[in-house]
């Protein structure tokens, strides 16, 4: 065993150990759309006074915190996005009604005059059984919380003891900041400042000089701060302020046995519901426990199947290295999961999804390498299996880089463009990626250098793999077919496509998911069984006429709408619980027509940089004619997805956009592992007619495209199969994306470089390992084997 050989296999040892121990004592974080619950997104807007921006949003944010506290919801979570929106996660909450109430309420912050204690129930804002009045603190009758003047009310304190307040004197608007500081020198501890503005100011100061006109003590000498109906401080005026006096702006400061987090708590509360900003729920999700639990059984079945699938048919293949990349297959499973709940990435769906897709995917690196190895053996018979497998690593390495780089820029797009559950898709895609790299280029390579140095792995061609060409590639050698002796003619079959897709397009239309037309899409689940007709009749009657009704998964119905609020989804699901009993909400999606607005143009940007992109790094990589003809052949899968959708009818929602940037890497991957065998055969055979360069190259790698896309379509089909509705046009949207890539990086990509080349005049690219500076004449240096002493007879 070498040096570096034992250097990966500890490496590898040791990677594999942490990600046990992680996978045995961290549990993954799973997203509303896995465990179950409601995700709410907030727009902020701007109002009269305030600027809805980074500040105010945070402000917003820790109000809201507050109210959703009180609803006793399980570990709620609330974090800002952008500048300006607020996501709001509920778990377990399935009919967000009163939540999106509560939130949708603007803080409205009030400093009211105590007037003594409260006779009445506190909060209730009903009359107290028994008198019809009660008595004030200046012995006046006085009607109930319920009939007292405007702002008249009677809550709890800090401390729970009821008071009773008299009319707002000051509104939230008129704090200009407040600001929580600790008294060092004072010996006062923590304390609250405030400041109001000019107007306001003259109004806390006439508001504390009546309050200090009452005795020391007494109730009628505090004045309450009130949050949403709720008193969140309470302080005395202090014994030093004379009566009628008051507290100017400045100088006032709320004292008490603070600790610093509840002096920065108050001082956000009432600088927050000073600076209270409207919000708009733009985007609400609901999705039920026993739908996220499915998802994830079905998920881990596809994946146990695909994977067994793809480990047996590239055993089948590569024989005993193809065994020990079945090995590292697995090894890569459990490595991405580790990085995926070390790192705290929230699994999402579609998450899950490029999880399990990445399994498929993960043997490229492998297929490249050993189809290299292969030929090595084929133009070399007598050398030995390592030196050749080394070399099989040291050639696929370009293509190998090339093509994991347009994949992580796939997934790279997918998270700074995409929405939601989406971003989670291009996070776990580009774990994938990475790991997939770890696993094939120091694990498998560990394991297959240590099983090349046995003499029987070594002397048995037909037991490592390697040895002998694959059926593939020896009946395409016998056959020797001339492609691209008249290239023009797969550009026509290619354009014929793309009209046929457009066609589609243009006569169906595409349906956009409600992700991009704004509106609310429901799903339900009845006890009795309903169908569509009844179900579209029932819903007609109960006003709902514009609703479309279909049926989903196994025997569910859905329902989509307009604009629907929350009460009125509540009236539509008893509208059908009246034909099929007892009806329980199993998906909810509510988008905001602003935001759906947006994320179809997001949507566009995110093709349009991606083809930018894309292009960019193929031009610096290669040729600009391989990169022009690599970009054209992306758009053209492109095209031929979103065409297959429409004339199949299939919604083309976010999951779909997924699928869509994944099919642009997976299309690009292809093209780039075609064009980097045209420039290595280019540079040392110069010259070499290109179209004869060409189908040399694409006859050499066509079994690698095989090999790989073997692998992901096992996962896919098991996806498509065992996934239900939320995955299967995922899935359904990549089957034909890698058909139509790979079709496209060999009988289109290929004859539009061709095309385009007649018209070039760059020169052929140079031999591969010939550096800009090295003279044309003189001998590159030629590594040597690493078991090859040197010795010559």
């Amino acid at each position: 065993m070498t040096r570096a050989t034992a250097v990966r296999a500890v490496l590898a040892v040791a990677v594999l150990l942490a990600s046990v121990v992680i996978t045995l004592t961290m549990s993954p974080r799973l997203g509303l759309d896995l465990q179950g619950g409601t995700r709410i997104v907030l727009q902020a807007h701007d109002s009269d006074t305030v600027t809805a921006d980074r500040e105010t949003t945070d402000r917003t944010l820790e109000v809201l915190r507050q109210r959703i506290d009180s609803l006793g919801v399980s570990e709620p979570t609330l974090t800002r996005s952008g500048e300006d929106r607020i996501i709001v996660e509920l778990p377990d909450v399935q009919d967000p009604r009163q939540a999106a109430e509560v939130i949708g309420r603007t803080a409205q912050l009030s400093f009211h005059a105590v007037e003594g204690p409260g006779t009445g129930k506190p909060e209730t804002g009903e009359p107290p059984a028994g008198d019809s009045e009660t008595e004030g603190t200046d012995g006046r009758k006085k009607p109930p919380a319920s009939d007292t003047g405007p702002g008249d009310l009677t809550l709890p304190d800090e401390q729970g003891r009821s008071l009773a307040l008299g009319p707002s004197r000051l509104s939230g608007a008129g704090v200009d900041d407040a600001t929580a500081a600790f008294d060092a020198q004072g010996g006062a501890g923590w304390s609250v400042s405030l400041t109001f503005h000019k107007d306001a100011g003259q109004d806390w100061k006439k508001l504390t000089g009546e309050a200090a006109c009452h005795p020391a003590g007494d109730d009628r000498r505090r004045v309450a701060i009130v949050l949403d109906e709720k008193i969140i401080s309470s302080p005395q005026v202090d014994p030093s302020v004379g009566c009628r006096v008051g507290l100017p702006s400045g100088t006032t400061q709320i004292t008490g046995s603070f600790s610093a987090d509840e002096a920065r708590d108050l001082a956000l509360l009432i600088k927050g519901g000073a600076l209270p900003v409207p919000v708009e729920i733009v985007e609400q999700r609901t999705v039920g426990p026993t739908l996220g639990a499915a998802a994830i059984e079905a998920s881990a079945q596809a994946a146990l199947i695909g994977a067994a699938a793809t480990a047996l048919f590239i055993t089948v293949v590569y024989r005993l290295f193809g065994a020990l990349a079945a090995v590292a297959l697995g090894a890569y499973g459990m490595i991405s999961y580790a990085a995926l709940v070390a790192l705290g990435v929230t699994l999402t769906l579609p998450g899950l999804a490029g999880f399990v897709l990445a399994i498929g995917m993960a043997v490229d690196a492998n297929v490249l390498v050993f189809e290299r190895a292969r030929e090595e053996c084929a133009d070399r018979p007598k050398r030995s299996l390592r030196s050749a497998l080394t070399t099989g690593f040291q050639k696929a390495w370009s293509a190998v880089a090339d093509s994991n780089a347009t994949t992580l820029i796939a997934a790279g797009l997918l998270f700074f463009l995409g929405s939601g559950p989406v971003k989670g898709f291009g996070v776990t895609l580009a774990i994938g990626v990475v790991a997939s790299m770890f696993s094939a280029l120091v694990i498998a390579r560990a394991l297959t250098e240590i099983a090349a140095n046995r003499r029987f792995v070594s002397d048995y061609r037909g037991v490592n793999g390697i040895g002998r060409p694959g059926a593939v590639r020896a009946w395409l050698v016998r056959k020797d077919p001339r492609l691209f002796r008249r290239p023009l003619r797969w550009l026509v079959v290619s354009a014929a496509l793309v009209a046929v897709a457009v066609a589609g397009i243009v006569v169906r239309g595409i349906d956009l998911g409600v992700e991009f037309t704004g509106g609310r899409l429901v799903e339900y689940s009845t006890s009795r069984p309903v169908d569509v007709e009844t179900a579209r009749d029932a819903l007609a009657a109960a006003g709902f006429k514009d609703a479309e009704v279909t049926t989903a998964g196994d025997g569910d119905l859905s329902v989509r709408t307009g604009k629907l609020d929350n009460d009125g989804e509540h009236a539509l699901r008893s509208a059908l619980a009246e034909e099929g009993g007892e009806t329980k909400k199993v998906r909810d999606e509510l988008i905001g027509p602003s935001l759906g607005d947006e994320l179809r143009r997001n949507a566009l940007i995110a093709l349009g940089v991606a083809v930018a992109v894309q292009l960019a790094y193929l031009a610096v990589r290669f040729r600009w004619t391989f990169a022009v003809a690599s970009v054209v052949a992306m758009v053209h899968d492109v095209i031929l997805v979103v065409g297959a959708f429409a004339w199949l009818g299939r919604p083309v929602d976010g999951i779909f956009l997924a699928a869509l940037l994944t099919v642009i890497g997976y299309s690009v991957n292809d093209s780039v592992v075609v064009f980097d065998r045209v420039r290595e055969l280019w540079g040392t055979n110069r010259k070499t007619p290109l179209d004869t360069i060409a189908r040399r190259a694409v006859l050499q790698t066509v079994p690698r495209t095989v090999n790989t896309g073997m692998g992901a379509l096992f996962i896919l089909a098991a996806l498509a199969v065992l996934g239900g509705d939320s995955l299967a046009d995922f899935a359904i949207a990549l089957l034909i994306g890698i058909v139509v890539g790979t079709w496209s990086s060999v009988f289109t990509a290929v004859p539009g470089a061709l095309a385009l080349e007649r018209s070039a005049k760059a020169p052929p690219p140079p031999a591969p390992g010939r550096g800009k500076g090295t003279a044309r004449g003189k001998a590159r240096t030629v590594r040597r084997d690493p078991l090859d002493n040197g010795a010559r007879v």
